[in-house]
């Protein structure tokens, strides 16, 4: 998606470490106008498919899969929560996810009664890098006994290996912008 790409290459900043900074528009500052032409952009890549329920993990996530949802007939948005508190009643299915740019490992939680086996979701998330979380929400979908239709990511960092083994996995995996490579140095950022 050129446009996504222009916005990273006008208002993401290369740290050191692998890390692309997009908190200008993706996850801090959310501009939601282009959230809306994402979303209209992966009903078009999922187009034909059954979709009845879109699945995400807080927080970056949720606010893209909010705004997609419309574009699938508003369906319901689950999101796998990070955190146990004392609203989360009844069965659950549970993970653990390694966070990368926090480091530190995440114990995911989803209710059970928002996953009914049988149901066909989309997993919408902002970044994919080496695949941890949605690893995490492939295990909580299978648990769950739900099909998978498909996987939407914003960025991919196509240099590392999450997108590649999810590819070859099976999964119907469309990101909206694939960084090849970039460089903390120069700033530079090359896509696939």
């Amino acid at each position: 998606m050129k446009e996504l790409e222009d916005y990273i290459i006008q208002r993401g900043t290369v740290k050191e470490g692998d890390v692309l900074k997009v908190d200008a528009f993706l996850n801090h500052q959310c501009d939601v106008g282009l959230f809306d032409r994402m979303g209209e952009e992966w009903a078009r890549l999922f187009a034909g498919k059954r979709v009845d329920k879109i699945l995400t993990i807080e927080a970056s996530g949720i606010g893209i899969a909010c705004v997609t949802a419309r574009h699938f007939g508003s369906v319901p948005v689950v999101f796998a929560k990070k955190y146990q508190s004392i609203n989360l009643d009844g069965e659950q299915y549970c993970t653990t996810i390694h966070s990368y740019t926090k480091q530190t490992d995440f114990h995911v939680i989803v209710g059970k009664r928002f996953l009914t086996p049988g149901e066909h979701v989309i997993i919408i998330d902002d970044f994919l890098a080496n695949g941890c979380a949605l690893n995490g929400l492939i295990e909580i979908c299978e648990a769950a006994g739900v099909v998978i239709e498909g996987i939407g990511i914003a960025i991919e960092k196509g240099f590392q290996n999450g997108g590649r083994e999810l590819r070859e996995r099976g999964y119907d995996l469309q990101s909206l912008a694939i960084v090849e490579s970039m460089d903390a140095a120069t700033g530079a950022i090359e896509f696939r």
